[in-house]
């Protein structure tokens, strides 16, 4: 190997260890808020059920407590509460059996088949199964403590309870701050318009390929954006002192709702702009029409926290309406591109706050 092939060599190797650092870093810094809820909880549970109960080794309180807040971001109450109800089911059935059948190697296969046949009947949820046997598999093989096998149930109960007030008291603040999938989805949204602009511009199939591939990769920002609005509407439903967020919370409900929308006939013109171009004729009022598009996407994403954005997008959305007319252009399949951007300006224009007799006034007939 040449000394100039081993100092790249050297170089790709320091690049990918600082990137391996990098992204572990950014894992600890996002999990901290969760590490902070799982710790003050798991020691709050522990130490009230050896207070309130008195017992000695309290593992369920403390375990019950980890596994209904978990890392994942998607700790809201109605998580844990799925989540607590399904470990203390699993303590539940095991203790039962445990008194039946007593504890040993057989005795193990019985109350984990049993429990997992229980909580498969109860809830359609993976994750509460689980939580439900790792718990029963805890009062099936420990000795029972001094009060008995359903103390355990008694300390499950501790920490579905210490679960549910931390998530309320102590919130994780990186579930209610602003995120980046609204800004990621409208970012892509533009950038796909504005290819589709240009391949119109100079009839250039291979942009509108890149902008159809760039669209079709949306779906995976509205979910993102979906389960994560979910999460901290959960959150901010209970907690005291996110009250002042609520309503910030459901405007973004309404904003996502119109991404998708959005998103969806974005794909849909993508799909036919990619077709009609391949005869590399340059179509510059459809051009004109996208690139306009483009920019009310643009002051769209823009608008949940900037006012004049808002009223800007309004200006471009009804212009553009009075735009959309398919006589603007010749042939069935440019004249398809705009019946397309019709709805797409009609449901912005009704999240921006025009009455739908009113949007659909300023469509031109068809």
């Amino acid at each position: 190997m040449s000394g100039e092939a081993k100092a790249l060599s050297r170089l790709e190797r320091s690049i990918r260890r600082r990137l391996d650092a990098r992204a572990a870093l950014d894992r600890v810094a996002r999990s901290l808020p969760a590490i902070v809820q799982i710790v003050v909880g798991a020691t709050a549970a522990y130490l009230l059920a050896q207070w309130l109960l008195g017992h000695e080794l309290p593992l369920v309180a403390v375990t019950v407590t980890i596994v209904a807040l978990g890392l994942a971001r998607d700790a809201t109450p109605r998580r844990v509460v799925e989540t607590v109800i399904g470990i203390n089911i699993g303590i539940a059935v095991a203790a039962l059996l445990v008194q039946v059948i007593g504890q040993g190697a057989w005795q193990i296969a019985v109350i984990l088949a049993v429990t997992l046949v229980v909580a498969r009947a109860v809830s359609p949820s993976a994750p509460f199964a689980i939580a439900a046997a790792v718990q029963s598999m805890l009062v099936a093989v420990l000795p029972p403590p001094d009060g008995g096998v359903f103390a355990r149930s008694l300390d499950g109960l501790i920490g579905g309870a210490m679960a549910l007030l931390i998530t309320a008291f102590i919130p994780r603040f990186d579930l209610v701050r602003q995120r980046g999938e609204a800004t990621a989805l409208f970012s892509l949204l533009e950038q796909s318009l504005s290819g589709l602009h240009e391949s119109l511009r100079g009839g250039d199939g291979r942009a509108a390929e890149l902008a159809l591939a760039r669209v079709r990769r949306s779906q995976v920002l509205i979910d993102d954006w979906g389960r994560s609005l979910e999460s901290a509407r959960g959150v901010a439903a209970v907690s005291p002192w996110l009250r002042s967020r609520r309503a910030g919370l459901a405007d973004e409900v309404r904003l996502l709702a119109v991404a998708d929308l959005t998103t969806r006939h974005v794909r849909a013109i993508a799909r036919r702009v990619e077709v009609i171009v391949r005869d590399g004729r340059a179509r510059p009022v459809l051009a004109e029409l996208v690139e306009s598009a483009a920019e009310l996407v643009r002051l769209l994403g823009r608008s949940r926290d900037d006012e004049a954005a808002r009223y800007a997008a309004r200006a471009v959305a009804a212009v553009l309406a009075g735009r959309c007319s398919p006589t603007a252009v010749e042939g069935v399949g440019d004249q398809v591109v705009i019946v397309l951007l019709r709805p797409l300006v009609f449901d912005v224009l009704v999240h921006l706050g025009t009455p739908a007799d009113e949007a659909r006034a300023l469509l031109p007939p068809l």
